[in-house]
């Protein structure tokens, strides 16, 4: 989309980008989500950011650089993003990871990795038109009770 314009996350931004993602999962957001968006915002070494149309966020992208992880070099992890469900399938999502990778190659990072869930198709192939393959890694949990 043209007149999309992609910027570093703001605090400021943190009530839409909750309203995205509640839009997106169907659910309110915890009650934590909106702080650990605005303390993403603060972290300047960290490629955040936020599509916006005429003045209104319409999408996010949130990833952080991890140096210690697991014998692998510095590394940078894409957390979560969204797009508004009204303007998914333009190109906002495509346009935020574009930036995101030149964030990161300038800052010398040279592998970004995520995690999907295995039944998100939909994220799946968005990842897979980006360039993402399976990495070394395997997702494990324990649950605590």
């Amino acid at each position: 989309m043209e007149n999309v314009v992609i910027r570093r996350l703001k605090t400021a931004d943190a009530d839409e980008i909750s309203r995205i993602y509640s839009a997106i999962t169907q659910k309110p957001v915890r009650a934590d989500f909106k702080q650990l968006v605005e303390e993403h915002a603060t972290q300047q070494q960290d490629a955040c950011f936020v599509a916006e149309l005429d003045g209104t966020v319409v999408g996010f992208m949130i990833s952080y650089i991890l140096t210690l992880g697991f014998g692998i070099e510095k590394s940078a992890w894409i957390a979560t993003l969204g797009i508004n469900p009204t303007y998914m399938g333009q190109g906002i999502g495509a346009g935020l990871a574009q930036k995101v990778f030149e964030f990161y190659r300038q800052e010398g990072v040279h592998n970004v990795y995520t995690s999907v869930r295995w039944d998100s198709t939909d994220l799946l192939s968005f990842f897979k038109t980006l360039g993402f393959d399976r990495s070394n890694f395997i997702n494990l949990r324990k649950v605590l009770e």
